[in-house]
């Protein structure tokens, strides 16, 4: 177990050394998790970069995503296929707790760092492998992203509305999703180390993340062979759950799912005899009228503002919101005082707001220390702190191509990090 600098000293995981073999959006988002809470995670990237850093806006050739998704890590770059650049990684991964990896199974034996040379090695390393299919099974060789793997999960037949084809979320779900599980996966991993003293593969599958969220459908497709379709806005089989328009011209989601919360909203509607009415008093009975129940809801709502509605709901506590633009979420007050908008300094566009830790702990909290780095940023920091060597030898290491030190990686005088270099 490692210290880094400018690490959460003080985070759960403060002290495990964390390598990120992954690239574009469930491995980043697994070790970024970690690094949120005090893991020293050392990303490595080949010389082109993680195609992650392509998605989304950038600004002064700054990607925008990057500098939240590869926050709290160091970036470094090393050529896997340059035997002195391959070494370098075996080295670190030496000397790590756990290693993250989205590489299509099979990859990483190619470059000789497949489990069983690693758990030779450092037989305590904690593998966690992010794949399209997982590491066995007759898909294991198929390239798989997220939105892919959703169309393979059912989830994509079961997004959008029913007279249209399948949609997708605009947002990378399944992936995010996945990454929590992984993580989930690694620190369940390091918790069961402390009995044995081994570490363990954790074989996460994008499409059995997305899989997951089927648990309602499946056995109801087993004992009733019921195959369900696209909702839309609403809750399947349940009434009033879904979007309702307002006289401005905007949208609200209410929730009023259970009994006594129906029986609440029944009654600022001015109709409180819906809560006894045979009709409409049970979920069930609501459930087998959705269409009506949800044009009555429409009715009601479609006569007043967006912030009638939800003053009126709010105050008789039936669940609501207001579909919120980003717009309206930097606006949000809650926003603020949960610390879910961070700003965090950038040593080259001056500053980005960028999503605060998930979930909040009460007495060893996340934070974030430090924007993303740059391409090969820390190569030159990871190789002289961590690993003890030399300005000359990592000059040496970049003449020859097996490492890249970024754009600012020049020489730099390291002798006092050099005497007291981690492992």
């Amino acid at each position: 177990m490692t210290e880094s600098p400018n690490r959460n000293q003080s985070g759960p995981l403060s002290g495990h050394r964390v390598i990120e073999l992954s690239s574009t959006i469930a491995g980043p988002v697994c070790a970024r998790l970690m690094a949120d809470f005090g893991a020293n995670v050392i990303k490595i990237e080949s010389p082109e970069g993680d195609p992650g850093r392509n998605f989304g806006a950038q600004v002064d050739g700054v990607s925008l995503y990057g500098t939240s998704m590869y926050r709290n890590k160091r970036a470094i770059v090393l050529d896997l296929k340059n035997p002195e650049g391959r070494d370098i990684a075996l080295r670190l991964l030496d000397k790590a707790d756990v290693l993250v990896e989205n590489f299509r199974p099979g990859v990483l034996d190619r470059l000789g760092l497949g489990e069983e040379v690693l758990r030779k090695r450092n037989p305590g390393l904690v593998t966690v492998r992010i794949s399209g299919y997982g590491q066995t099974g007759p898909y294991r060789d198929l390239p798989g992203y997220g939105a892919i793997c959703e169309a393979v999960a059912g989830v994509r037949h079961l997004t959008g509305d029913p007279d249209r084809p399948p949609a997708r979320c605009a947002l990378p779900t399944t992936d995010y999703l996945t990454a929590v599980y992984a993580a989930f996966g690694a620190v369940m991993a390091l918790y069961e180390r402390t009995r044995s003293g081994l570490g363990q593969m954790i074989d996460v599958a994008l499409y059995e993340s997305a899989f997951s969220q089927m648990e309602e459908v499946v056995p109801s497709y087993d004992r009733t062979g019921a195959i369900p379709t696209r909702q839309g806005p609403r809750l399947m089989n349940t009434a009033p759950n879904s979007l309702y328009p307002t006289n401005d011209n905007h949208w609200v989601l209410i929730g009023a799912n259970n009994d006594a919360i129906f029986r609440r909203l029944a009654k600022i509607m001015g109709r409180a005899e819906w809560g006894t009415d045979p009709r409409y008093a049970t979920q069930r009975a609501r459930g087998e009228r959705v269409e009506e129940v949800d044009g009555l809801v429409t009715d009601w709502t479609s006569k007043r503002s967006a912030d009638e509605v939800e003053r009126l709901l709010i105050e008789a506590e039936v669940p609501v919101s207001r579909v919120n633009t980003i717009a309206d979420i930097f606006e949000d007050q809650h926003y603020r005082a949960r610390e879910m908008l961070m700003k965090i300094p950038h040593p080259k566009i001056g500053e980005v707001t960028m999503t605060g830790v998930v979930p909040k702990m009460s007495r060893t909290p996340g934070q974030i220390v430090k924007a993303g780095s740059g391409i090969g940023e820390d190569t030159r920091d990871v190789l002289v702190r961590d690993l003890g060597l030399s300005d000359l030898e990592v000059d040496r290491l970049a003449a020859s191509g097996a490492v890249w030190c970024g754009e600012t990686g020049v020489a730099s005088t390291h002798t006092k990090t050099s005497k007291t270099a981690t492992g």
